[in-house]
């Protein structure tokens, strides 16, 4: 469905009246009519049994131009002469009813645009001398009455409605969700306000700070558009993961509570939803937020000074939005009554744990009184547990990584938006699969963009972990930058590297300290100030005045949300420069008492990074006896340790056995969600993981989940021992995690020795599909990705193609799925709008399968033995 047909914002309840008006009333006998009736001899407004009168019918025309002139703000546009004409050519084009020399159920099987553009062609005069506005506003309105036409045609009992119930049911769906948008539509009153909201959020939140695309010429700021990738998302408590569109997850549900780790996208997400939603115009995927009123709250800033959270008239005003103060009295209030708020909740992770408890019931009273909007809430995975919002009914979904598909995908956009030739991507990606340790830190778009920036300003040469790619990332923002950018003068102030790095970690552990991820500016001037007499070569050069907005403007590091607040530019920097001042400090007992907290998390892992090696052994064996003395906490503080490995060069042999030995422990994970925190651990699990042998079909089942997730090349021997599993969760799930290893050595040693019945291949790349070619193909194909549809009939094998599932929008004709002479079956898997009218005639082809919510047009032209079905999952 398209916003032009709701674009008149006319319900049901008002539109289906008046159209019923314009037709005869069903005498005695009708029902016993079982043949088709022709049009001419239903209206009411002409011929012998005429019951409405001229007068009356062009009552209907102007109620209906009136009312929907009223609903969307025509009236502010067109001048009153334009309007008086609007209502002459819909009298015309409704008139043209007695002309069209067709029945009921032909009509029916034109479908809505199709009737529409016969109306206007018996009516092609109707709009001359009327500007491109108006006859743009005649158009919406014509095109919601040609749909209740056909919806009332469909309802009488003289309609052969046998040959055509599911274009009956589509009609009534389509009335349906746009009965749901009206109910979205604001009052009057507060439309204008609302356009300039929107304007103010679509602008606000639609450019995103790319790291190292300020190097030198590039633009500081990328704009959503380009930068925004959608990624996949799974729920939470599934024993499979089911995987689908980040962006989608509020259109199947209502109250989401967004898992993910740091850097994988959770804010850019609420971002995209709000800018979404704030466009006049839209996807059709994300149709679901017409007329949505977002509402970015990040919690941060909510919580900022310990203040209280907002009541619904404060949210603009707490977050800062310029506009708060020209809100309308009671607008909120209205638009969160009306179910039509959207409200993106960002960073539980980021309030203190002791003040999470009030978050929650904030939450809480909110949901009681406004149940029916839609909820974004984000947080780190471990920051709540899993069924902490469970009785407000929120599901629970986890953002997935970045796979090769999605890494590719960044890596050339990066390169394209710094203007970077291609040769620069192409290297990257050729480093990115051919180290895997590397590989393994590009999949989430905060580590994919540091490396992106890296590689460009290292031309080429890239450290390996993940300490060493955020030392490098450190000088490249701290001291190369304004090199590079010929900013910094010969009388300026200077600032070494190594001196910033010290005051700004300073701010980093105090927030760290504190609980928090925003200061106010006024602390951190007082923290500067008290810093200054340790460092007299600062000092000396100027006051604190001078030093505070250097740092804020030359580090790159630092930003300033509001005029009181300092913040960093990402949560990762905070940890890890807080890390650094701790270890520094000594603070060993302090991390390690912390250590279970979820806002420790990587500070723990960093400190071990950062440390020596007597003083890794001192942090890893204190956080093993606090685990082997703790009961709720010990698994966590187990995984922890485990995670630690990763990030020390060099450790004592007996602590790394006694934190393997403790990591043994969690294996085989026991449910979904231990596996996803295991693989977090890093490849050293895969050292932990065995075989099939012993283990219960769920436990196997976790075991492939968690080495899935690794996605190291490391981890494909561990799964080819899972490759003949009856089990079909096990095998889907090996199946659809292709596209996260290399696709030959990954179906040569795992898929190609895979069960295949009832599961479908996905292809999302020209590579998956070569070599799926290669291996003779597949009864059922799943389309992911963008591919040239002349190279899928090529490499495609037509003589074991049965089942063909698309799962990506695709505008284009269907002959060309004549090539494939055993396809019995096609699922459209995406898609708001599918147009089969040129589907070839098939012997083959049996059944058609589309969304719940997917309208179908051209469905009268398919051959009569292919039966159309809907998913409603």
């Amino acid at each position: 469905m398209d916003l032009t047909l709701i674009g008149a914002r006319l319900a049901s309840s008002f539109v289906a009246p008046l159209v019923k008006r314009l037709f005869r009333a069903e005498g005695p006998g009708a029902g016993m009519v079982d043949k088709p009736v022709r049009i001419g001899l239903l209206i009411s407004f002409a011929g012998e049994k005429r019951t409405l009168t001229d007068r009356d019918f062009r009552a209907i025309s102007e109620q209906l131009v009136e009312r929907a002139a009223y609903a969307i703000g025509a009236r502010e546009r067109l001048p009153e002469y334009e309007l008086r004409a609007v209502e002459n050519a819909l009298v015309y084009s409704l008139r043209s009813l007695g002309e069209l020399d067709m029945d009921d159920v032909q009509a029916v099987s034109l479908g809505h645009r199709g009737f529409t553009q016969m109306l206007r062609t018996h009516a092609k005069h109707s709009t001359v001398g009327l500007s491109s506005d108006a006859i743009e506003f005649y158009d919406r309105v014509l095109e919601t009455a040609a749909l209740h036409i056909l919806n009332f045609f469909t309802q009488r009992s003289t309609f052969v409605a046998r040959t055509l119930v599911e274009q009956s049911k589509q009609m009534q769906e389509l009335l349906n969700r746009i009965d749901a948008a009206v109910a979205r539509t604001p009052s009057p009153a507060d439309s204008g306000f609302e356009r300039r909201y929107a304007s103010y959020i679509a602008q606000a939140h639609n450019e995103l700070t790319i790291f190292g695309l300020d190097l030198t010429d590039a633009p500081e700021r990328w704009p959503m558009d380009a930068a925004y990738l959608s990624l996949d998302a799974a729920v939470s408590d599934t024993h499979v993961e089911h995987l689908l569109p980040a962006d989608r997850i509020l259109d199947r549900h209502a109250r989401v509570l967004l898992r993910g780790v740091a850097g994988s996208g959770k804010t850019t997400l609420a971002q995209w939803l709000a800018v979404t939603a704030a466009r006049p115009g839209m996807d059709e995927r994300l149709l679901y937020l017409h007329g949505l009123v977002p509402f970015v709250l990040p919690l941060r800033t909510l919580t900022r000074r310990n203040s209280s959270l907002p009541s619904p008239e404060q949210f603009l005003t707490s977050i800062g939005c310029p506009v708060a103060s020209a809100q309308p009295d009671g607008w909120i209030d209205r638009v969160l009554t009306s179910g039509r708020g959207l409200l993106l909740i960002d960073g539980i992770d980021e309030v203190p744990e002791v003040e999470r408890g009030s978050v929650r019931q904030w939450l809480r009273n909110l949901l009681h009184a406004f149940p029916a909007n839609h909820w974004l809430i984000t947080s780190r995975p471990s920051a709540v547990r899993h069924d902490w919002l469970s009785a407000e009914d929120f599901v629970e979904f986890d953002l997935a990584p970045m796979s090769r598909n999605d890494v590719t995908s960044f890596v050339k956009r990066w390169h394209h938006a710094a203007g970077v030739g291609d040769s620069y991507a192409r290297s990257l990606l050729k480093t990115l699969w051919s180290k895997q340790d590397l590989g393994r830190l590009a999949i989430n778009p905060l580590m994919c963009g540091l490396i992106c920036a890296l590689h460009r300003d290292r031309r080429g040469y890239l450290p390996e972990g993940r300490k060493e790619l955020y030392d490098a990332a450190l000088s490249m923002m701290l001291s190369r930058r304004d090199r590079e950018r010929g900013v910094q003068s010969s009388d300026d102030f200077r600032m070494s590297e190594a001196s910033q790095v010290q005051i700004i970690q300073k701010i980093a552990y105090w927030m760290i300290r504190n609980g928090r991820s925003e200061m106010a500016k006024s602390d951190a001037v007082d923290l500067l100030r008290r810093a200054l007499p340790a460092m007299p070569k600062i000092a000396e050069q100027g006051s604190v005045e001078k030093i505070y907005p250097y740092l804020i403007v030359r580090s790159g590091l630092l930003r300033e949300p509001s005029n009181e607040t300092i913040d960093f530019v990402h949560r990762t920097f905070q940890d890890y420069l807080g890390a650094r001042a701790a270890v520094e400090a000594l603070d060993f007992d302090y991390i390690v008492a912390n250590a279970h907290l979820d806002q420790w998390e990587d500070v723990v892992r960093m400190a071990v990074a950062h440390a020596r090696p007597n003083e890794r052994f001192r942090l890893l064996s204190a956080l093993l006896e606090r685990g082997d003395q703790s009961g709720d906490e010990r698994g966590k503080l187990y995984l922890l340790a485990a995670a630690c490995l990763e990030h020390a060069t060099e450790l004592d042999p007996q602590v790394h056995r006694e934190v393997q030995k403790r990591a043994e422990q969690l294996i085989p994970p026991q449910s979904l969600s231990e596996a996803r925190e295991l693989s977090e651990v890093g490849p050293v699990v895969l050292e932990l993981l065995s075989g099939p042998g012993g283990m219960s079909s769920e436990e196997q089942l976790f075991v492939v989940s968690t080495a899935t997730r690794i996605a190291t090349d490391g981890a494909i021997p561990l799964l080819a021992q899972y490759r003949d599993s009856d089990d079909l969760d096990i095998r889907s799930l090996l199946v659809n995690s292709w596209n996260r290893f290399d696709p030959g050595r990954y179906f040569e040693e795992v898929l190609a020795h895979v069960d295949e019945r009832g599961l479908f291949f996905p292809v999302s790349t020209i590579g998956e599909l070569c070599v799926l070619a290669e291996h003779g193909g597949r009864a059922r194909v799943d389309i992911t990705g963008a591919i040239p549809l002349e190279l899928f009939r090529e490499e495609c094998n037509p003589a074991r193609l049965t089942h063909l599932r698309i799962s990506i929008e695709m505008s284009c004709t269907w002959e060309w799925l004549r090539y494939f002479h055993r396809l019995e079956r096609v699922i459209f898997a995406a898609g708001s709008t599918v147009d089969v009218s040129t589907f070839p005639k098939m012997a083959s082809l049996r059944e058609m399968e589309v969304q719940n919510n997917t309208e179908i047009l051209g469905a009268e032209k398919l051959v009569g033995y292919v039966k159309i079905t809907r998913n409603h999952g």
